[in-house]
């Protein structure tokens, strides 16, 4: 694979696609638009088998200067792999999940899928800073068009509160950016992730990339535009939004806020920590009383997104492996969850949850995998849930008791909610005969649950695939940020064994 853009194919592909759907008839665009994902998820795949772990840190580089301080230059590490490789597993899976219920401007909508992928894989991929802004933007466009144009009754507002929530933020974000090429004398990633800003400036610099990133991720208190989206977009747009969009703010702390600004980020840890408790506790809370499921399932996110976030500024290996793995597994399990509201709305066209009741009578297969999803969102071990939370939480315990104490409580709401859900929707009476009557699922929802019900159990099960590319990754990251790493309340005391004993004498001089 030496040699060959294959990165700049992934790209090429879904663009071409979306140009050739937007003149094709909607039988056509469907197919394009199929084929045109499957092309880029083995590509995907191929892009996986030839990514040599433990060998150079940036693999598949391509860089062509196109004119002063920008050029087209891709590249890509383990972190970004798997995050790419989420894009693509998903994608097919969107458009499957669109066959049918989108009956309007097929081929628009199609297009705005494809274009969306383009630039999912370009984020993960780009090496150079403005075309990391640009890749990173523009998703706002097609995302605000899938729920402008083919959303529910209340639209037209959530896709204006989508779009300038997240504008908004970037804003500040550019500014930075171009103080750090103007000081730093050079736009590419890698190059500023090694370079030492000054740390007065850091701490400015980080507020402007924590602007843009925490809408993203989204953080609380600027989670709102998150529930509204969810409920307003088609179950593609959810998946996708769950999927991958809410990945590209904890994408954007490992590759910027953490090595480029360690020292502000340490300094900044307690605004992390105090901002996901309250996420954690509150969403989950609001999240019990809901009546719409998709909403219940938008604030699970804001929750899951808050272990994220703690993970990462835990300043160790554990919360960033731990971190990277909720990222995937809620990509999968979010995405999943969407989809099988999607399932029960296309045939009876309401997410009131009091609508429902007693479906694992009369679609037994539909509430098999359901149940299979709830567990794994809820954490259960043997799926991708429980892996992520426990390295994650692991993580930030050497860090602070407190803080992992209020964020293992979010998992015990997890379930409540969670649990409440599923019995309310797959067990009780059948009060309703419509509900009653509705049939179990057909071959082309077979075709979205299985691939993601199979992720889901090799994660939980065999999680080394996931953890393997990034390793090296994480190690170099957590080397970085080592020296603004903050004393926990949790270092292990003088014991039995000598490595007990050097932990302990390590946090005793940190802390003079």
């Amino acid at each position: 694979m030496n040699g060959f853009p294959i990165l700049s194919l992934m790209l090429l592909v879904p663009l071409a696609g979306a140009v050739v759907c937007l003149l094709a008839g909607a039988r056509q665009a469907r197919m394009i638009a199929l084929a045109a994902t499957l092309i880029d998820f083995v590509l995907g795949v191929l892009l996986w088998v030839n990514y040599d772990i433990g060998g150079a840190q940036w693999q598949f580089t391509e860089r062509v200067p196109l004119f002063a301080g920008f050029s087209w230059a891709l590249g890509i590490d383990g972190i970004a792999l798997m995050l790419i490789m989420l894009s693509v597993f998903l994608m097919p899976i969107c458009i499957g999940a669109s066959w049918r219920s989108i009956e309007k401007r097929v081929g628009e909508y199609m297009a705005a899928f494809l274009l969306m992928e383009t630039l999912m894989i370009g984020v993960f991929a780009a090496q150079d800073l403005f075309l990391f802004y640009i890749f990173f933007e523009a998703g706002l466009i097609p995302m605000y068009l899938i729920i402008g144009v083919w959303g529910g009754q209340d639209r037209i507002y959530a896709s204006y509160k989508f779009f300038l929530y997240t504008l908004l933020g970037s804003v500040l974000m550019l500014v930075a950016m171009l103080w750090m090429a103007n000081a730093a004398g050079t736009t590419d990633i890698p190059t500023l992730m090694a370079y030492d800003f000054d740390s007065r400036v850091q701490t400015w610099l980080w507020l402007a990339f924590f602007a843009s990133f925490a809408v993203k991720m989204p953080m609380w208190p600027v989670h709102t535009w998150l529930p509204d989206a969810h409920v307003q977009a088609p179950t593609a747009g959810s998946v996708i939004l769950a999927g991958v969009l809410l990945k590209m703010g904890g994408y954007g702390f490992i590759r910027f806020s953490l090595p480029m600004f360690p020292e502000a980020s340490a300094q900044f840890a307690w605004l992390v920590f105090g901002l996901s408790m309250v996420a954690v506790v509150y969403t989950s809370l609001v999240a019990l009383v809901q009546h719409d499921m998709k909403k219940l399932i938008a604030y699970s996110s804001v929750a899951h997104m808050a272990i994220v976030t703690v993970g990462l500024f835990a300043f160790n290996t554990q919360g960033l492996e731990g971190s990277m793995i909720v990222m995937l597994s809620h990509g999968l399990v979010s995405g999943a969850l969407f989809l099988s509201v999607g399932v029960i709305y296309d045939r009876l066209h309401t997410r009131e949850i009091d609508r429902y009741g007693g479906l694992s009578i009369n679609m037994p297969y539909y509430a098999l995998f359901f149940l299979l999803f709830t567990m794994a969102s809820i954490g259960l071990p043997g799926t991708s849930g429980f892996v992520g939370e426990f390295l994650s939480l692991a993580g930030i315990y050497q860090v602070s008791t407190w803080v992992t104490l209020i964020c293992t409580t979010g998992i015990i709401l997890g379930a409540a909610y969670m649990l409440y859900l599923y019995r309310r929707v797959a067990f009780g009476e059948q009060k309703h005969a419509d509900a009653a009557a509705m049939p179990d699922l057909d071959w082309r929802e077979w075709a979205m649950m299985v691939p993601i019900a199979a992720a889901v159990l090799w994660m939980g099960v065999y999680p080394e695939s996931f953890l393997a590319p990034m390793r090296q990754d994480i190690a170099a990251l957590d080397a970085r940020i080592a020296r603004a790493r903050p004393v926990g309340d949790s270092q292990v005391r003088p014991g039995k064994s000598g490595a007990a004993v050097q932990v302990s004498a390590t946090a005793h001089e940190g802390a003079h």
